[in-house]
C-alpha cells in the first residue's frame, strides 16, 4: 500500500477524530484505525518486543473507545493483531502489524466494490429508491446499478441531527443521480412511492439484528408496513462476533448540543440524543455482502466462517 493512500496520523488523532465526526462511516473508522495501528508500529523505537506490545495495547483501547458501537471498528482492530502473539523479536510483531493492517484496507476496499455489483441487481429500471444516513456501500450499489444505465430516482432522508443525508445527496448528485432530500420524519409519507430501500450497517449481530443510523428502524418498520423492500448493504466485518456469546451491542450517546444549542431551551429540558437504533431481522428482506446476498437469520453462519473462532473467543 503507497504511503499517499492516507495522512499518518497517531493512534489518538485518529481516536479524537473518530469521536468528533470527522472521521465517520463504519467502514472508513476502521480502515483509519488499522492504519494508526501500523503507524504506532512503526513509530515505536527500539527491539524491546514486550515494550511494541504494550504499546499497541494502549493505541487499541484509545481507538475501541472512540466509537463502542462500531463493531467494524472492533474487527478491523482484531485484525490488525492477528497472529501477532506468535511473534519473537520486535520487528517480526511490527511486520505482522503492518501486514495485516495493509490487508485489512485493501480486503475492505474490495469488498465495497463487490456489493456494488451483487446490489446493483436488487435495483430496477425506473425504481425509486429510498436511503437513509451515509453508507458508502449502498450508494456503491446505487453507482453501480447507475453505470450499468439504469435510470431510477432516489429519495434521500435528512439524517439528523448530523444531516449526513446532505453528504449522501452530493455523492449521488455527482454521479448524476436523480436524487430529492426528505426530513426524518418523511419517510411514511413518502414510503407508499418507493420500490426499494437500501440501508448500511454499524453492525449486524448474530441473530441477524441491525444497528444503524438512528432513525433505520423507523425506515424499516414504514418499509414493513408498505411491503417495500428493506435491504441491508454490508461488508462482513460488520457482523458482530462478540454478540454470539451474548454481548449486548452498546448503543453510543452524544452531547445533546448536537440536539439543541446552548439556551435554547432551560435547563431543566432534558436531551436524549442516541446515536443508532437496532431493526429485528424480521423487517429485512436481505443483506448484500462481499460473499453474496444472504437473508439476515444466515448471520451467524457468516460470523463462523468468515470471522472464525479466534474472534468470537478473542480474550479482552
Amino acid at each position: 500500500m503507497c504511503r499517499t493512500d492516507t495522512h499518518r496520523m497517531s493512534a489518538e488523532d485518529v481516536a479524537e477524530r473518530i469521536r468528533s465526526m470527522e472521521i465517520r462511516g463504519a467502514a472508513e473508522i476502521a480502515r483509519r484505525a488499522a492504519l494508526a495501528l501500523r503507524e504506532e508500529a512503526e513509530a515505536y523505537e527500539g527491539n524491546d518486543l514486550e515494550g511494541l506490545r504494550s504499546h499497541l495495547e494502549r493505541a487499541k483501547e484509545l481507538l475501541l473507545a472512540s466509537r463502542p458501537t462500531a463493531i467494524s471498528l472492533w474487527n478491523g482492530v482484531q485484525y490488525v493483531f492477528k497472529d501477532t502473539s506468535k511473534a519473537t523479536t520486535a520487528e517480526e510483531y511490527r511486520s505482522k502489524v503492518r501486514e495485516n493492517a495493509e490487508h485489512f484496507v485493501k480486503r475492505s476496499q474490495s469488498a465495497l466494490r463487490t456489493i456494488g455489483r451483487l446490489g446493483a441487481n436488487r435495483v430496477r429500471e425506473g425504481d425509486r429508491v429510498l436511503t437513509h444516513c451515509n453508507s458508502k456501500a449502498a450508494i456503491a450499489v446505487m453507482a453501480e446499478a447507475w453505470a450499468q444505465g439504469k435510470r431510477f430516482e432516489v429519495y434521500a432522508t435528512e439524517s439528523r441531527p448530523w444531516r449526513q443525508g446532505l453528504l449522501t445527496a452530493n455523492d449521488l448528485a455527482r454521479l448524476g443521480i436523480p436524487v430529492t432530500m426528505i426530513v426524518d420524519s418523511a419517510v411514511r409519507y413518502v414510503m407508499k412511492d418507493m420500490d426499494l430501500v437500501l440501508v448500511g450497517a454499524d453492525t449486524i449481530a448474530s441473530n441477524g439484528a441491525l444497528i444503524n443510523k438512528i432513525g433505520t428502524a423507523q425506515v424499516a418498520l414504514a418499509a414493513h408496513e408498505a411491503r417495500v423492500s428493506f435491504t441491508v448493504c454490508a461488508e462482513t466485518f460488520k457482523f458482530s462476533p462478540r454478540t454470539i456469546y451474548g454481548e449486548l451491542v452498546k448503543i453510543e450517546e452524544r452531547d445533546p448540543t448536537e440536539v439543541v444549542k446552548e439556551g435554547e431551551v432551560p435547563p431543566q429540558v432534558k436531551v436524549f440524543n442516541p446515536v443508532f437504533d437496532a431493526t429485528p431481522p424480521e423487517y429485512i428482506d436481505s443483506i448484500v455482502t462481499e460473499i453474496g446476498v444472504i437473508p439476515p437469520y444466515a448471520a451467524y453462519q457468516v460470523i463462523i466462517k468468515e470471522l472464525g473462532q479466534e474472534f468470537i473467543f478473542h480474550e479482552e
